[in-house]
């Protein structure tokens, strides 16, 4: 897909407008948005053998927060999907072990119940760069929206604006592999809250019918928490069993409105540091 040296830059100088205080964008390619009606992206079919990709699901027990790994074996290109500050050690003795280069370190959403990892991963990779939503209020290196592509190697994430458990959270579609990362919005059988971050349920609703429920039916589904023991999901099965989604949007404002849940164990340490890049300030003495 081609595009002309005066879209590129307007486009980069837009990423670099919404930085703020982020590093300069050293790589234009990274994220390059689709064409309006191109639906070239979509044409892949479900996941291959892992002969030319590697994929890596962890946990981090305290929150049961999952970070994935994904990497392209040619060119050794990686990216961390929702890494945590508690396991920044694994992910990097990990890449090392894979001997593959982590290149990004991808957030969903602006996290409430954990401190992401990005801001020490910074520090201890070269080059390593921060991604989050350009709707979200939090620091990163590089922001992205809707229809934007993530690269690594010869592969590419979509990214799908899905609000409703905060207003930036993003889903990320790996077409290539049928496989699809839905941070705190779809979870097993379930659903992010809605009750604080600029939650809605009426857009959460939504996102998740019209975003994710749009992929195919085979499409894995992975998200960023699980506390029932399940590790993935597909399309077919939440859009046959999920208890709240398959309700009426009212009946689903209602089941949202009366959950009652308390707040995030860690929100008092996790949402100042995650506005932060996940860099936590230490209190003057």
């Amino acid at each position: 897909m081609a595009f002309s040296g005066k879209f590129c830059a307007t486009f980069v100088k837009q990423l670099a407008k919404n930085a703020m205080n982020s590093r300069a964008i050293d790589s234009p390619r990274v994220f390059v948005p689709l064409v309006a009606g191109d639906n070239s992206v979509r044409r892949y079919g479900s996941s291959s053998p892992g002969t030319d990709f590697i994929f890596r699901q962890l946990l981090e027990y305290s929150t049961y927060t999952y970070t994935y790994l994904l990497a392209d074996r040619e060119s050794k290109e990686a990216v961390l999907i929702d890494p945590v500050l508690q396991t920044v050690d694994r992910d990097i003795q990990l890449a090392k072990e894979l001997d593959v280069k982590i290149i990004y370190g991808i957030n969903t959403h602006m996290h409430a119940d954990h401190i992401t990892g990005t801001g020490e991963l910074k520090k201890r990779l070269k080059s390593f760069k921060s991604v989050i939503s350009k709707n979200t209020s939090a620091k990163a290196d590089l922001y992205i929206d809707e229809n934007d592509l993530i690269h690594f190697g010869k592969f590419q994430l979509e990214c799908r604006n899905t609000p409703g458990h905060t207003d930036g959270c993003m889903t990320y579609v790996w077409h290539e592999k049928g496989m699809a990362f839905t941070g705190d919005a779809l979870l097993i059988r379930g659903c992010g809250r809605t009750d604080f971050q600029q939650g809605s349920s009426a857009s959460l609703y939504e996102s998740c019918h019209k975003k994710i429920f749009s992929l195919p039916d085979h499409f894995l589904l992975y998200p960023a928490h699980d506390y029932k023991g399940f590790t993935v999901t597909t399309v077919e099965e939440e859009k046959k069993w999920n208890p709240r989604l398959t309700k009426s949007l009212e009946e689903f404002k209602e089941i949202m409105a009366n959950l009652k849940l308390s707040p995030p164990k860690f929100i008092d340490e996790a949402i100042p540091a995650n506005l932060n890049d996940g860099i936590v300030e230490k209190s003057a003495k």
